[in-house]
């Protein structure tokens, strides 16, 4: 027996056909985009935050709502650049040096890496002020990458 408010058949699974005056949702309507309150000043500044701030840029990639915002676009880009090259360093850079001690010049190998990883923190705190500050500002080579991949996705 299927319900009033039911949206699907419990014996077969086939979709039920919605009424115009019940309050259910059509099977073919929008669901709400999970970003609705953010401000884009916001979903900027979650894009930052260290080791965490990459769940953002793709909560904020995939949305509707900053679809057309070219600015929440790129730092979503350069947030989630900065932790691919965090995990980079930390997940290969580092094993490589210590199984090698390989140090690419460096007098201390391990230090090296750690330099690096220390690098990337230092950038994800310097992005986080300069977007509360409400400045643009474009890391060297990971805000060209960021740059190149907003561009490509308009249109």
């Amino acid at each position: 027996m299927v319900g009033a408010q039911d949206r699907f058949c419990t014996k077969c699974g086939a979709a039920q056909p919605v009424d115009a005056s019940s309050s259910a949702r059509p099977v073919n309507q929008a669901r709400p985009d999970f970003t609705g309150g953010m401000s884009p000043h916001t979903a900027s500044l979650l894009c930052y935050i260290p080791w965490l701030g990459w769940i953002a840029a793709v909560f904020v990639l995939a949305s509707n709502r900053f679809r057309r915002d070219h600015q929440v676009r790129f730092h979503a880009f350069q947030g989630l650049y900065l932790f691919v090259a965090w995990l980079v360093a930390h997940s290969v850079l580092m094993p490589v040096i210590r199984a090698t001690d390989v140090g690419f010049g460096f007098p201390f190998p391990r230090m090296a890496a750690y330099g690096l990883e220390l690098l990337i923190l230092v950038a994800w705190v310097v992005m986080l002020i300069k977007v509360s500050h409400d400045e643009n500002y474009r890391l060297p080579i990971i805000g060209e990458w960021a740059e190149r991949s907003v561009s490509e996705q308009r249109t």
